[in-house]
Parts: structure tokens; sequence; C-alpha cells
């Protein structure tokens, strides 16, 4: 098991991060990954998250029939459009993502697949995904009546639905449209808030016929042929980013800006977030193709508490850094809404409530989120739970009063590079 021990800086944090430095989004990573395989030619990737979550998508991509070259620091993936039958398991490593969103893809796919993943994606929850899919007539299984992977797939005709999702999930949003797009007949999908709707902007970009009724309801069209390749450049990803706009927000004098940063509205929510509690936020656009993209400033100002209820969707996956800041603001801050957190990488609510009290924060924990009453922290031993977030998002206490991080091989999974990136800030040593 691999820790890292993070020490107190004495510096404040001035840098203007390029586009090469922070991890590239992992998201559209993923994705672009994927919808090549629905594309006759050959896509073109630049930038791609150089991470072993995405890294394990383009393995799935080449075993179900692609060819993946590298040159000139791009990634050309070729595709006739049709998919393949593997002769092996296909290994989604961490990736929720890469499992939730091939499941709806290969469900539709004459052939048998299975999904597996590392100890800690096997024993996630699959069932939002699985049950909608049994119901338009895929055929998926798995342990715990096909709640957790492995999960068997015999792919094969299904129907098209009028699916009125309970919760706003952007996987089970995404796999229900790669499901649909195979479909006998034209689907309808709706959720109760927008979340983030990278799926819909690609595949559109592709050539897919998905029409908004509404902002969070669409109908999608049956494929009469294969889509157009990918040319695309990925973005720098927000959600990596924003541990160091966190950094910027908790080290007084600091001012940070983030170059190439994807700047969808489902994906800067947290940054704010941030400055509802006092930061300094700026976006910069600077183009916009399949997405907006372009530069985020950030610098020091105090830290006042704040309610996070609405949108939980576009920031679950920065709350544990969120909650660092509020760890440190002035009064109190409340998450509420989010029980999408206990079925992440981890329950992350125990998670960030176990760890801010091991750190001698007040802090409450409620079934949907948690209180915290801000003021200092102490030095701690952090369990990470095998997750990356969590890992990294602890780790900026330690640029204040120096931390112990154990299990950090997660973070590999997403940002390979990021205690190096720590370390141009602080001390950082890792151990095995």
């Amino acid at each position: 098991m691999k820790i890292a021990k993070i020490f107190p800086t004495t510096n404040s944090i001035k840098k203007e991060f390029g586009e090469s430095e922070i991890a590239s989004d992992k998201s559209i990573s993923h994705r672009s990954a994927m919808f090549s395989l629905l594309a006759d030619g050959t896509s073109e990737v630049e930038n791609f998250l150089e991470a072993e979550d995405t890294q394990n998508s383009l393995k799935i991509v080449e075993k179900l029939g692609a060819k993946v070259e590298r040159r000139d620091g791009k990634i050309y993936i070729t595709s006739s459009g049709e998919i393949s039958e593997p002769d092996d398991v296909l290994d989604c490593g961490n990736s929720g993502t890469g499992m939730r969103l091939f499941a709806g893809l290969l469900s539709s796919v004459d052939g048998a697949f299975v999904l597996t993943g590392d100890q800690y994606l096997r024993r996630r929850p699959m069932k939002r995904v699985t049950k909608p899919l049994r119901e338009i007539g895929a055929f998926l299984d798995g342990r715990n009546s096909g709640d957790l992977a492995p999960l068997f797939i015999r792919g094969g005709e299904v129907k098209s639905f009028n699916y009125e999702s309970k919760i706003a999930s952007a996987q089970v949003k995404s796999a229900l449209i790669l499901a649909g797009l195979f479909g006998d007949d034209v689907s309808r999908y709706s959720e109760p808030e927008l979340s983030r709707d990278h799926t819909e902007r690609m595949l559109r970009g592709m050539g897919a016929k998905i029409e908004n009724l509404t902002e969070t309801e669409f109908v999608v069209r049956p494929l009469l042929f294969p889509l157009q390749p990918l040319t695309i450049k990925v973005p720098t990803d927000p959600s990596s980013a924003f541990f160091f706009a966190v950094a910027t927000a908790i080290i007084p004098d600091s001012k940070i800006v983030l170059k190439n940063m994807l700047l969808n509205k489902t994906r800067i929510e947290a940054f704010k977030v941030l400055q509802k509690m006092g930061t300094k936020v700026e976006f910069i656009e600077r183009e916009s193709k399949y997405e907006s993209i372009g530069d985020i400033v950030v610098e020091y100002a105090p830290l006042k508490g704040v309610e996070v209820s609405e949108n939980i969707s576009w920031l679950i996956d920065e709350v544990p850094a969120l909650a660092i800041a509020m760890s440190l603001a002035e009064g109190e801050s409340v998450v509420k809404n989010a029980e999408e957190l206990r079925v992440k990488e981890s329950d992350r609510i125990k998670a960030v409530v176990d760890n801010l009290k091991n750190c001698g924060v007040d802090v409450e924990e409620f079934e949907d989120g948690f209180k915290i009453v801000g003021g200092e922290v102490q030095p701690a031993v952090i369990d990470s739970f095998g997750d990356h977030r969590i890992a990294m998002s602890f780790s900026l206490f330690g640029l204040l009063v120096g931390m112990k991080i154990e299990d950090i091989e997660g973070v590999n999974t997403s940002f390979p590079n990021f205690f190096k990136i720590l370390s141009q800030f602080t001390k950082v040593e890792i151990e095995d």
C-alpha cells in the first residue's frame, strides 16, 4: 500500500497551469474511445487522458474490433461501425463510467460480453443501469441479481422506451441513450434535473439524432447508418483542476490560471460554489465546438459557509474537495440531496465525515450529506477507502498542517501526476 506524506507550505500558490499539466477530461476521454466504435472511419483524439481508467476503455475498444494507433501525440481509432464479439473478459478497472456506459452500448450488440473491474468496482451497485436496460429487453446478469460485477451481457435487439428517471445521473442517461440508438423505434428519456450532458453533445456532433424537448427531456432516434468519426481535442478536466482551485482558496495571497478548461455548465458548478463562498473566480470562454472551452482564473479571498443543495449532479465528484474548503470557512456549511455520494468509488459521505472527524473538524453526518462548522484542522492519518478523490482532497489539508494519506494507488486511475504537481507547492513524500 502506497502512502503520501504532505508537509505544510509557507508560500502562497502562484501559477498558470498549461493544458498538459492537469489531467485531460476523464468523461470526454472515455466517451471519445467508446463512441469511436460507432463511427465508420478513423477518429482522431488529441490530449486523451493517459490514466488507468481511460486506458482500460481503449483496451476494451480494441477487443471490440477497433484498431488503436498512437502517433504525433494523438490517438487514432479506426472502426467500421460494427462491434465484434470479444474472446476475453472486458476489464473496466476502477471505472464506474466505463462499466455502466459499456453495459448500455453492448446490450444492443449481437454477442456475449463480460464486464468486470477491480475489487472496488466489483462492490459498486450497477442495478440503476441493469434494471432499466432489462426493462427494454436487454439481457444482463451478474452477482446479487445483476447489481454487482462481473456483469454478463447477451446483446441483441432492444425495445424503444419512454423512461422517466428518478435520479439525475449522466451514467444512467448515457447507458439508455446508447441502447436507444439501436432500439426498434423512437425512445424518450427524462430526468428530474439536467445531469452532465457530454454524451448527447458528442453523439449529436457525430450525427446522432438526439432531440431535446426540454432541458431535461429528449428523444433518441435509432441509427440508420454509422456515425461520423470524431475529431476532438480533449479539454482539461475541471474536476481534476478543482483540487488546485481549493488549494488556492485556502492559502492566503494565492492565484492560479487554469488553461484549456471544459466550461460546460454541468461541470463548473463546484467553482461557482467556491465563488459563493468568497473566492474570486473568473470564466473566460475561448472556443466552442463539441463543448465550451476556455480559462478559469481563481484568486484567494476569505471563505464563508454555504449551503449546497441544488444541481448536486453537476458537482458530485467535487464534494469531497468542497468539504475541505468548508472546513476552513467561517460559519456553517451544509450539503444536502447528495445520496449519490454513497455509491461512488467509496461511500463518500462516510469517507468525508470519518476523515474530517479525524482531523478535528466539527461535522455531522446525514443520510444525504453533512454539516460542517468551519474552524481549525489538525494533522491526521487519512484512510482514502481506495477512493482517488478522497486521497487528493485530504492532501490539501496537508498544505496547512501536514497529512499522511493511506492507500493512494487509486489516484493513478484519474490524475497520475497529481502528487507531482502538488510537490511544486510543498514537500511531498511517497512511501510503499
